[in-house]
């Protein structure tokens, strides 16, 4: 699908960038298969199941790392190229499903989704960590995922509350993380990144690098697929909350059957492995 040499390219450019624009990764087959995937997820709830932002017009919903769906997800994950992609891009020979995400917005102008890194809610770190994100419907560029180049080698922030009446509202205690910049006011001291989007096309990104969702328009549905993966330079960083962020729903008991959870436990610099993370590669 790559030649070395673009492969190559996409390595340096997800090194430095933290984000990474792979268009038509996904052939028509695949799309079939992560719309099933998307469905399985919507018709069948997890302990991360849940509206964002609940209040505002318009449905926003996301569920994730649900420890049942990997029977739902297998044949999409090793029958299509994203855990190859992801290993290249690593520069490792091995990759695994951190867990699986689906958003959905729809039925009104719906306001943007914060500033954000994914990484503070995770128990985790290292180069090797990775999100790939695909939409099922078209995305024009205005509405599309934004990115801050290069902030994933920065700071980490103090995460977002996600709280629907307060954006800057962090999660944390403040004396532990920085607060998150004020990006949305001084937006053009900011390299931002971001690419219209067709369903197969897909934007692999660390989850450490700054990004938001621009909002979406009235009687247009947004349905997102995001995958996470990990290769061998993944470890465990602990994190305030016993490791896990309430917003992320793996607080609940079902929710601490999911190895991310079992992750949130073990010592700080541990290798982040866990028997039940599903290995993709080698198969």
């Amino acid at each position: 699908m790559f030649s070395h040499d673009h492969l190559s390219a996409l390595r340096t450019r997800f090194q430095e960038d933290g984000v990474v624009f792979l268009p038509g990764v996904l052939d028509a087959r695949a799309l079939q298969l992560a719309s099933a995937c998307y469905e399985w997820t919507l018709n069948n709830p997890g302990p991360g199941a849940g509206p964002v932002l609940l209040g505002t017009p318009g449905t926003f919903y996301q569920d994730q790392a649900n420890p049942d769906s990997y029977a739902a997800y297998r044949q999409f994950l090793r029958e299509t190229p994203l855990a190859d992609v992801a290993g290249e891009i690593f520069g490792c020979g091995n990759v695994w499903l951190m867990y699986e995400q689906i958003w959905l917005k729809d039925g009104a102008d719906t306001r943007r989704t914060p500033w954000h890194q994914d990484l503070p809610y995770l128990p985790a770190s290292g180069d090797h960590l990775m999100v790939m994100w695909a939409n099922l419907d078209p995305v024009e560029k205005e509405y599309s995922l934004e990115f801050i180049r290069g902030s994933h080698r920065g700071p980490l922030y103090n995460p977002s509350a996600f709280n629907p009446d307060d954006e800057a509202a962090n999660l944390f205690n403040p004396a532990e993380w920085p607060p998150i910049p004020a990006i949305e006011q001084a937006r053009d001291e900011f390299p931002i990144l971001s690419w219209a989007v067709q369903p197969g096309d897909v934007v692999a990104f660390h989850p450490a690098v700054l990004h938001g969702g621009a909002p979406t328009r009235a009687g247009v549905r947004r349905r997102t697929l995001s995958l996470r993966f990990f290769g061998d330079d993944a470890w465990v960083a602990t994190r305030p909350h016993d490791g896990m962020a309430n917003v992320d729903g793996l607080k609940h008991d079902d929710g601490g059957r999911h190895p991310l959870k079992k992750m949130a436990q073990a010592p700080d610099g541990a290798p982040f492995r866990h028997e039940d993370f599903p290995q993709l590669r080698p198969l």
